[in-house]
């Protein structure tokens, strides 16, 4: 099964880009973050819609 979400550490590197892009992005309302405990995690769903938005344009 593949993961729902994944660490911001997984998200930056899935990307190309670092850490405070990817905290850059999720306050801008790009990608979805969700909190469990004192873990951030992002939608892998929310990751591929900007994967696939950005290489659109």
């Amino acid at each position: 099964m593949e993961p729902l979400a994944i660490s911001i550490n997984e998200t930056a590197k899935a990307l190309g880009v670092g850490r405070s892009s990817v905290y850059a992005l999720i306050k801008s309302g790009r990608l979805v973050a969700i909190k469990i405990g004192r873990r951030t995690l992002l939608t892998t769903e929310s990751v591929r819609h900007l994967a696939r938005s950005r290489s659109a344009t």
